[in-house]
């Protein structure tokens, strides 16, 4: 059985979701956890049937939901929902993180896509009743 995170929390304004295990912590955007979903919409059913996501520089997670005491559901502010991640995905994803986003950005540019900027959301300051 894998390993149990200590904790677990997402920073809405990074979009950047922190996993801390007992001999690691590791620090994945919304972006890279949408991309790499363990769900069939993105793994398919077998090799050779991963389907590159596109257009998710932005994407943000809404909630986190655990599932019993092996995983928890990310809810993305796309839609996408049916990816269960395990402690022990999460534990991967965390470990190999270089090298998939690495992979990933090649996948991209070999299928011809560019990454759109990261857009900040950032709240208007009080104009003082203008």
């Amino acid at each position: 059985m894998a390993e149990v995170p200590c904790a677990i929390s997402y920073h809405s304004k990074s979009r950047i979701l922190e996993v801390t295990f007992a001999a690691a912590t590791y620090k994945m955007s919304a972006e890279f956890l949408r991309v790499h979903s363990p769900s069939a919409e993105v793994r398919g059913h077998g090799p050779g049937q991963e389907t590159l996501q596109v257009g998710k520089e932005n994407v943000a997670i809404e909630r986190i939901e655990p599932v019993g005491n092996y995983a928890v559901r990310l809810c993305f502010d796309d839609g996408h929902d049916s990816g269960l991640y395990s402690f022990e995905e999460l534990w991967r994803l965390g470990a190999d993180h270089d090298r998939l986003w690495r992979d990933y950005l090649v996948r991209l540019q070999a299928a011809g896509h560019q990454r759109q900027p990261v857009l900040q959301v950032v709240q208007p300051k009080d104009s003082g009743g203008l």
